[in-house]
């Protein structure tokens, strides 16, 4: 049992990981030196791709925190 939770945290881990990587930018570099004001106060409601993937990261965090857990009950 722990064998395979050990391997699925490894695996969420790397899913995590990608779709971070994945994950369209939320603002421009520029906006971050320009210190435009859209940056600062405007957010935006994430659409399409970016709320697609905001779900995925979400979901993936919340059952890697739920994984760890339990790995950590079954070592005590």
């Amino acid at each position: 049992m722990q064998n395979i939770l050990t391997i699925a945290i490894i695996v969420l881990a790397v899913l995590l990981i990608l779709a971070v990587a994945v994950q369209p930018s939320k603002n421009s570099s520029s906006a971050n030196i320009t210190g435009s004001t859209q940056a600062l106060g405007g957010r935006r409601k994430a659409r399409g791709f970016e709320a697609a993937m905001d779900r995925v990261i979400r979901v993936l965090g919340l059952v890697f925190m739920i994984v760890a857990l339990i790995l950590a009950k079954l070592a005590v």
